[in-house]
Order: C-alpha cells, then sequence, then structure tokens
C-alpha cells in the first residue's frame, strides 16, 4: 500500500520536527505526495485535519515535558512552536481548560494524544462491510464553463463549505440559459487546489459546453483534458457525500491498483440527482492512472 506508507512517512516526518514551525506544504512533500492529496487521505484515515494533529502532538509533548522533566514552562513553551509563554498558556487553557503550571500539580497523563500508525488491519477496521467498485470509463476532454469559488475543505479546520458551495449553486443554476452551447442533462462540480501550498481548494459549478461562446458576466471557462475515471455511485443526500469521498480516499484508493493523478475531482449531478430526495443519486469521480514503480 503506497499510500499508507506515504502517510506514515508524513507522520514521521511531523514527530521528528515537533519543535520546529512545520508547514503542511512540507509533510507532505516528506511524503512525496502533493499536500491537497496528504491533506485529503489523512482527513479521511483519521477524521482529523492535520493542522489539528500537529497541534495535538505538540500538546502530547508538552504535557509529558510538564510531568516528567523541571524544564520552565518558558522553556516547554518555546519547544512546542509558541514564541512565548503567555500565547502557549493561552492555547493550552483553551484546549484543556487549565493552565500548564495546574497541569504540572495534577500529574494527570490522561490528556496524552498519541502518534498515530495505520496499517491494513486498522483500515479493515474503519471500513468493514464496505464493497463499493467503480465504473472505470474513458472521460474525453471537456470545455466547461461556469462560476467559481474558493474555498476550505473538510480536510482544512478552517472549512467553510457549507458556507461557500450552496450559495454558488444557487447562483449558478438560474443563470443556465445564459450559456451558449450547452450539453444538457448534466452539471460538475469541479474540485482542485487553488494552489501547490495551499489548504484552499477551487471548485468550479459548471456545464459542459460543445463550443465556447460569449461567456457570461462573472463566469470562466475550463478545459479538462481526456483521463481515465474512476466513477462512483452516491445514493442519499448530495451534503452526505464526504462520507463516499472518504471512503474513496481512505480504503479504494489505498488498496486499489491505481493512482490519483493530482487533476481535479468532478462531482457529477445528472437526471437522477435531487438535492432534498433520499433516493437522488449523483456521482463522484476521480482521475486515475498507474502508480509510479
Amino acid at each position: 500500500m503506497l499510500y499508507l506508507r506515504q502517510i506514515q512517512e508524513g507522520i514521521d516526518f511531523i514527530e521528528a520536527h515537533l519543535e520546529s514551525d512545520i508547514q503542511l506544504s512540507e509533510v507532505a512533500r516528506a511524503a512525496g505526495m502533493s499536500q491537497w492529496h496528504f491533506q485529503r487521505i489523512f482527513k479521511a484515515l483519521t477524521n482529523e485535519t492535520l493542522k489539528t494533529y500537529i497541534r495535538s502532538r505538540r500538546f502530547s509533548r508538552a504535557l509529558e515535558q510538564l510531568t516528567s522533566t523541571r524544564l520552565s514552562v518558558l522553556d516547554i513553551a518555546l519547544a512546542s512552536g509558541y514564541e512565548t509563554q503567555e500565547s502557549f498558556t493561552r492555547a493550552f487553557r483553551d484546549c484543556f481548560r487549565i493552565t500548564p503550571s495546574q497541569y504540572r500539580k495534577m500529574g494527570n497523563r490522561s490528556l496524552f494524544v498519541r502518534k498515530i500508525r495505520f496499517d491494513t488491519s486498522y483500515i479493515a477496521h474503519l471500513h468493514h462491510n464496505i464493497s463499493l467498485v467503480p465504473d472505470i470509463r474513458e472521460q474525453p476532454a471537456m470545455q466547461l464553463v461556469g462560476l467559481p469559488t474558493d474555498y476550505y475543505g473538510i480536510d482544512s479546520e478552517k472549512n467553510n463549505l457549507g458556507q461557500k458551495l450552496p450559495p454558488l449553486w444557487a447562483q449558478f443554476l438560474p443563470r443556465l440559459g445564459e450559456i451558449e452551447h450547452t450539453v444538457v442533462g448534466v452539471c460538475y462540480g469541479v474540485v482542485a487546489p487553488a494552489g501547490p501550498h495551499t489548504e484552499e481548494l477551487r471548485y468550479l459549478a459548471c456545464i459542459e459546453v460543445q463550443d465556447l461562446g460569449t461567456l457570461p458576466q462573472g463566469m470562466v471557462a475550463m478545459e479538462i483534458p481526456a483521463s481515465t475515471y474512476a466513477r462512483f455511485t452516491h445514493r442519499g443526500p448530495a451534503q452526505n457525500i464526504d462520507a463516499t469521498v472518504n471512503y474513496i480516499y481512505a480504503s479504494w484508493l489505498l488498496s486499489a491498483d491505481h493512482a490519483h493523478t493530482l487533476g481535479p475531482d468532478l462531482e457529477i449531478y445528472g437526471a437522477q440527482y435531487h438535492p432534498t430526495s433520499g433516493d437522488s443519486v449523483m456521482h463522484y469521480a476521480i482521475p486515475i492512472g498507474r502508480p509510479a514503480p
């Protein structure tokens, strides 16, 4: 399981640099992955954002130092990546509802956050009885036109997906008639990183067009190159799509003989989709290729 080893390498990098200013891009680089995909797989596996995990591990080490060493609170604060004792104490109190000095007097070790280790049995435990099998298909190149937005996804502690995407679709759908040469019947949500070293994602609510005409005000065009996609069926409300995406990234992708190409993911809304029906059907697709040897 290449992805599993890569995630573990990222975690090992965190452990070796807990006293440094750890950038998320550095963790992903140590794992040999893009920042977006490392964060996405990490969140799917642990149900914890990468930033939260790093902060938790630093606090875990600080807790141990408070109870087992005579280091000053200031020294522990600096070793935990804080510039002052005051900022460390404030963050510590926000997390544990007590100060570092109070914790030292208590000697309570029950707050420790332990280093995560992954293995195949752990993955099986997380996702027993899941047997989703994707439809692997060749997707021809597409020209898309729609409304874009940048947002933070569920793999970020700044997650604002609920505030960004529903209003975007509410703006886009009434304006479908403004777009020229549309391929009717299917709308797409395109998901890709907003940049190489950012937690933000770029989302395009869009429809395919046969030819590019005059773009309506505020809309942009995007071309998706011909790619092989693994397409998964999602049944039920669209707001539960994260459960399907978590399965794709935490189970299927880790065990499949395929690798994500780092191209954009696609949400596919066809005739069977209904925004409020429990019988709604949509699809989520990821671009795949053969993993590097």
